[in-house]
């Protein structure tokens, strides 16, 4: 596949306002990309939770535009770094995985991630690596080798280890060696470009010092913004089970965007559509915030299941929601998978009884609002994410 050198098509990936920062310079990198020469971009993803929420969307519609324009790209699975721990962004240790864990849930994500990329391209089809291939590989020596590269210095450096030391936290060893394990990745693929998160500038710049001093070759890190909400700061999380995820079904994924915060509406079109600027800024100024956000959750819900899904779920969301007068905020509550639905509304005070509880599944009283279809059966175990109408004025959600 021959590259893409139309500057215009080339400002508008540079452009667009998911990248944050590019190191050295972005018009280098602008340079590279026009010169016609063909690089090797890639993302790495520690499967450290089962799913991936429209963040992890953000970056990978990114690689597939870089892909576009003729480059190879790879998506690396971190199925070593993810037992390790990446320290990035906590002020406490992560809790270590097995390997059978990471496997399961890159098993996941491989099926969640197929819509956003050109696997069928026969001809520049993106490719798919594993880290636990060249890291289980490094014995004892070669690590001192890579650790002779910095100093304790330079690793403390990073905010959250300051933090840590600030309030007296443990700095665990293993955690210094996690740049060094994601540096190496870079060496071991060798590669041009690397796209990460601003939270992961530590990391990828190690592995372009790593690349340089190894292999004298010269690496871009393009950082990507974390899609934080503009007015909170807020971040979609996997560890928090914040976001709208890309496991959800085209009537949970419409009803998880619909419920952003207004603020969002621009941050998700920006990021997760591929309609242009010019049509984002039209959409902005011609409809409400409500008007708006439908077409935003329309556009996002076909990306992943195509128009005619898309649009049932809109349907949906619409007679659901809207003719229905269903309000934005419900009630909320936390229960285990495999709970008697019944037992969760008593333990939690929203029905007195085991006997009202069966009262209103008889005469039809709790509507199962995602589904839209009535519980009927007394003894209904949650084995999911719940919204539901109790009653004809009490709205409840239930989140496992």
């Amino acid at each position: 596949m021959k590259v893409i050198i139309d500057e215009k098509l080339v400002d508008e990936v540079l452009d667009r306002g998911t990248i944050k920062e590019i190191f050295p310079t972005k018009d280098e990198f602008k340079k590279k990309l026009l010169s016609g020469q063909k690089m090797r971009f890639y993302i790495g993803f520690d499967a450290t939770a089962p799913t991936l929420h429209l963040s992890h969307a953000k970056n990978l519609i990114l690689l597939e535009k870089f892909r576009k324009l003729g480059h190879e790209v790879i998506m690396l699975f971190g199925d070593f770094t993810a037992r390790i721990g990446d320290p990035s962004g906590l002020d406490t240790k992560r809790k270590q995985l097995s390997r059978k864990d990471v496997l399961r849930n890159i098993k996941i994500w491989k099926k969640l991630v197929k819509p956003l990329m050109g696997f069928s391209d026969f001809k520049n089809p993106p490719k798919i690596k594993y880290n636990h291939k060249w890291l289980s590989r490094l014995n004892f020596e070669k690590l001192i080798g890579l650790a002779s590269n910095f100093t304790v210095q330079q690793m403390i450096e990073r905010d959250m280890f300051q933090k840590r030391l600030s309030e007296g936290k443990p700095i665990h060893l293993h955690e210094f060696l996690y740049p060094l394990m994601q540096g190496y990745d870079s060496v071991a693929m060798n590669v041009d470009v690397e796209l990460c998160g601003t939270d992961q500038i530590f990391n990828a710049l190690t592995g372009r010092t790593l690349l340089k001093k190894l292999k004298n070759k010269n690496k871009f890190v393009v950082a990507v913004t974390l899609m934080e909400n503009p007015k909170t700061g807020e971040l979609m999380s996997k560890s928090k089970g914040t976001g709208v995820f890309l496991d959800a079904v085209p009537n949970d994924m419409f009803g998880q965007i619909m419920a952003q915060k207004d603020e969002m509406i621009e941050v998700l079109f920006v990021n997760n559509t591929y309609l242009s600027l010019e049509e984002i800024k039209n959409i902005m100024a011609e409809n409400n915030p409500r008007d708006a956000k439908i077409i935003l959750a329309r556009e996002i819900v076909k990306i992943f299941y195509g128009g005619n899904e898309a649009s049932k779920a809109e349907k949906n969301f619409i007679n659901t929601f809207q003719k229905k007068e269903i309000p934005d905020e419900k009630e909320e509550i936390n229960c285990g998978a495999g709970e008697l639905l019944g037992d969760v509304l008593v333990k939690n005070k929203i029905l007195s009884s085991k006997g009202e509880w069966r009262r209103l599944v008889l005469g039809k009283g709790v509507h199962d609002l995602v589904e839209n279809k009535n519980i009927l059966d007394v003894n209904f175990k949650i084995g999911e994410d719940l919204t539901l109408k109790i009653g004809k004025k009490r709205f409840l959600k239930i989140k496992i």
